[in-house]
This record gives C-alpha cells, sequence and structure tokens, in this order.
C-alpha cells in the first residue's frame, strides 16, 4: 500500500492554515463538498506541491439494502480523476432505505447507520463493495463507523465482519481509531479484541478524531480534541502494524492553527510509540521469547490471530493455488436477502426519523438518543447548507428545525429538507406576521421554484407577459 504519511481532513474553514502547516503530506475532503470542474484553489495550490488528495464520500450508502447508486458512483469516480487520487474511500454504513424494494416510502437517514453484522448484511455488502470497485477509476477502501445503537442477533464481532469483508472483496480498509473508542463506550466492544481480528495488510490509513461524552453515551463529533485513549487505540495499532497513513479529522469548532499543529504532533508520537514497541517485541520474538501470531494460509489478504492474542507482526502467506473446494467462493445474494435486509433497515429507520414503533430487540432508550442525535445532525447540517434561515428564525432556528424533524423525515438530500421546513414552518402557522416571516417566505419563494424569481418590478413584469404569450 502506499505510504501517504501524515495528513488532515482538509476543509474551507481552515483552508489556509492547512497550506502553511509543516508535515502535511496529504489531504482528505469530504467528496460531495467538492466540484470537478470548480476546485478549491487551495486544493489546487496544494496538488501542485504534491500533497495527495482523497475524495472521502459520505452519502453512498455501501451497506444499504439495494445497490449503489450509478449516478453516486460516477460522481465520486469523476472527483477521483480530477484530483488525481491514489485512492478513494467510503463508509461500513447505511443511510437510506425503503422504496421499491421494501414497498414504503423512501427515507434517509441524513447520516451513518450501523448495519447488522450477520451473513446476510455482510453477502449484500460485499456485492455492494464489488460494484463500486468496478465503477471506481482507483482503489476503495471503507471505513468502520461509530455506532450509538446495536442490531440484535448479531453473528460477528466488528473484527470478524471486516475481516470477511477485506478477505472476500480485496477491498482496502480505513480504521478510525476513534470509533473503535466510541463502540468501545457505547456498545462494550474491546478495541484491542477488534485490531487482532483485524487483516492488518488491508489497511489503507487510519482516522484520528475528537468527541465528547454526554449522559452516559459517547458521541464522535469530530469538533473536540482527540482524547487520550484514543491515542492509546492508535498506539496500540502502531505496535501491530505501521500505519501506510494517519489522518486527523476535525469538522467544526475548528482552533486555532498552532493547536492542530500540536495535535498533530501528538498523533506522530502516539504513531512512533506504537511502532517502537512493536519493533521490540518482534526482536523479542526472533530471540523465542514469545510468539504470539498465527499466520493464516488460505486465500485471505492479511493476518488473523487467535481471540484475545496480540500480534506484534504483519506477516501473510497466501496461497496461490486454486482455493479449497470445501470454502465455495461466495455467490452474490439473491433478491430475497436484499428485501430481508431492507424490511430491518426501513423499519430501523422509520422509528428513527419518523417516530414508528421501535423494532424488536432494540435498545429504546438509545434508540432515543440516536434519534435526537439525527435531528440534531440535520439542523447543523441545514444551517450549513442554508445559511440564511438561522439569520432569519434567529435563537428559535435550532428548536423550530428539530421538532419539524421529528415528524417529517428527510425524503431528498439536506437542500430540499432546508426548501421541506421552510414550507412547513410558513404553513403551519409557527411564524406570525412580520420581518421573520416575510423574510422566510421570500426566501422560500426564490428557491422552490424552477429559477430564481426575478428581483425587479420590471422583471416580474416580463415573466408575467411570458407566461400569457405561452398560454
Amino acid at each position: 500500500m502506499r505510504r501517504l504519511g501524515t495528513g488532515i481532513g482538509w476543509r474551507p474553514e481552515i483552508a489556509d492554515a492547512v497550506e502553511h502547516m509543516p508535515g502535511i503530506d496529504w489531504v482528505e475532503v469530504v467528496a460531495e463538498n467538492v466540484c470537478p470542474g470548480h476546485l478549491p484553489d487551495s486544493l489546487l495550490r496544494l496538488r501542485e506541491r504534491g500533497v495527495s488528495v482523497i475524495p472521502h464520500g459520505v452519502s453512498l450508502g455501501l451497506g444499504d439494502a439495494e445497490r449503489p447508486d450509478a449516478g453516486r458512483l460516477a460522481a465520486l469516480a469523476e472527483r477521483a480523476e480530477a484530483l488525481g487520487s491514489p485512492l478513494v474511500t467510503e463508509h461500513i454504513a447505511f443511510v437510506r432505505a425503503g422504496g421499491p424494494l421494501t414497498a414504503s416510502p423512501r427515507l434517509e437517514a441524513g447520516h451513518l447507520l450501523p448495519v447488522p453484522r450477520t451473513r446476510d448484511a455482510l453477502d449484500v455488502l460485499c456485492e455492494n463493495v464489488r460494484i463500486a470497485q468496478d465503477a471506481l477509476p482507483v482503489p476503495l477502501a471503507v471505513e468502520n463507523i461509530a455506532a450509538l445503537i446495536a442490531w440484535p442477533c448479531e453473528e460477528m464481532t466488528e473484527g470478524q465482519f471486516l475481516y470477511e469483508l477485506a478477505d472476500r472483496t480485496g477491498v482496502r480498509l480505513l480504521i478510525d481509531v476513534a470509533n473503535l473508542h466510541t463502540n468501545h463506550l457505547n456498545r462494550g466492544e474491546d478495541p484491542a479484541k477488534a485490531l487482532a481480528e483485524l487483516p492488518l495488510e488491508a489497511i489503507a490509513y487510519v482516522h484520528v478524531a475528537g468527541g465528547f461524552e454526554r449522559d452516559g453515551v459517547w458521541h464522535d463529533s469530530h469538533a473536540h480534541p482527540v482524547p487520550r485513549p484514543v491515542l492509546d487505540i492508535l498506539t496500540d495499532l502502531a505496535s501491530r502494524v505501521s500505519p501506510p497513513g494517519v489522518l486527523l479529522e476535525r469538522d467544526e469548532n475548528f482552533p486555532e492553527p498552532t493547536e492542530l499543529e500540536r495535535e498533530l504532533g501528538t498523533i506522530r508520537a502516539a504513531v512512533e510509540a506504537g511502532e517502537r514497541e512493536g519493533a521490540l517485541a518482534r526482536a523479542s520474538a526472533t530471540t523465542g521469547e514469545h510468539d504470539t501470531t498465527e499466520t493464516v494460509t488460505g486465500t485471505g489478504i492479511g493476518t488473523r490471530t487467535a481471540t484475545g492474542t496480540k500480534t506484534r507482526t504483519a506477516t501473510a502467506t497466501v496461497d496461490e493455488s486454486a482455493p479449497d473446494a470445501s470454502e465455495p467462493a461466495p455467490t452474490a445474494p439473491d433478491e430475497a436477502t436484499r428485501q430481508r435486509l431492507g424490511l430491518a433497515q426501513a423499519a430501523l429507520l422509520s422509528a428513527l426519523v419518523a417516530g414508528t414503533p421501535v423494532p424488536e430487540g432494540f435498545d429504546r432508550v438509545r434508540l432515543g438518543v440516536q434519534a435526537r442525535a439525527l435531528a440534531a445532525k440535520r439542523a447543523d447540517v441545514v444551517a450549513k447548507v442554508a445559511p440564511e434561515l438561522p439569520l432569519i428564525l434567529g435563537s428559535g432556528y435550532r428548536t423550530a428545525f428539530i421538532a419539524y424533524a421529528q415528524g417529517h423525515p428527510m425524503h431528498g438530500g439536506y437542500r430540499q429538507d432546508a426548501l421541506d421546513f421552510a414550507e412547513e414552518t410558513l404553513l403551519g402557522g409557527r411564524l406570525t406576521e412580520g420581518r421573520a416571516r416575510r423574510e422566510l417566505r421570500r426566501w422560500w419563494l426564490d428557491r422552490s421554484g424552477p429559477a430564481p424569481r426575478p428581483k425587479s418590478r420590471l422583471g416580474q413584469v416580463g415573466r408575467v407577459g411570458r407566461t400569457l404569450i405561452r398560454r
């Protein structure tokens, strides 16, 4: 795997700071936030200096029950080519459900939700990943996500699920150590066990980020400093295999550039400490003092270890002969498998965003936390997509939007969500006559039609005249 080095998530708010930071080898951009034909000047300057730029997708929905949308895949491929990227990344998550597969309304989460770690979900995910790999011009890496909720009756641990996915598809892995920390606190999963079960040679790079705890739940915010437990997991990972790249994610609440540089230095130190620890352990192993590595021979791509052991090397022997007849190649999932998964995902997503009953086996309290987090996420993103709304509604915007979100699922992306919220606010009588209502109505009228309304009286007269002519 190509060595990337140390990177940071590029965001417009810190673009200037990133350009002048020492020791930045590469950056990652949210794929949906860049236009291939109009790349920001900052990114172009970074590319000219030889800094790699990797698009990171958030809306493909590789874990959806339906196959990946061809248009979204084409858009991701276009961004990879425009940026000259060595690879592209996405998430192991579902982001929408419903539709023709389940004969129910299509719903969007507006965020990343966990797929069940079951054989059915794995079969669907593997085929979706293969479809994506075939459509992309560069290799694909997929990221483990943070979760507030757990599916009932799961059949695999996170490490086992990721190992099977990489083994069956050859996809690379983007390991987010902050997400391992989140899942440890929220779901009781051991990060060391997950690392021990991973195919280490499949790792493309590593994410590091901060979060916060509230009411006994850890929220992966990307808006807070990286905590010590996350750095400890990074050190553990680096003691097992030298990661090709490590990247600091920060999406909002940006500190001063000097603070970001300090965090990058702390991350480098955590990696170096792990690499030293791993080198000492391997040197000790060669003297016969101990060796906890179990090498897997077969069609696998990495190192698997016995449960509970701590791998200190990243060696693997690959059998180049024909696959063992006792392990036939997995077949693509049939439509019944996709439909079963689709019904389960639709039921969960409907409970989260439409207030329908909680599916059997889920923690009702934790689902409530997740539902509120999704509504808050929608409010934050809509405020970025349509910054006029918080200005028009003032301090009442967030409360009004979250109240709206509880009974109005998102159907068509964040821009449509902003329009739907404005329309519902106007029609629902939540605003009395006054300046705010007039401005909101004007904003909605300007954006809800096929073209912006003319600004002048003369333009309005001209539009009326053209309408009469057409009639």
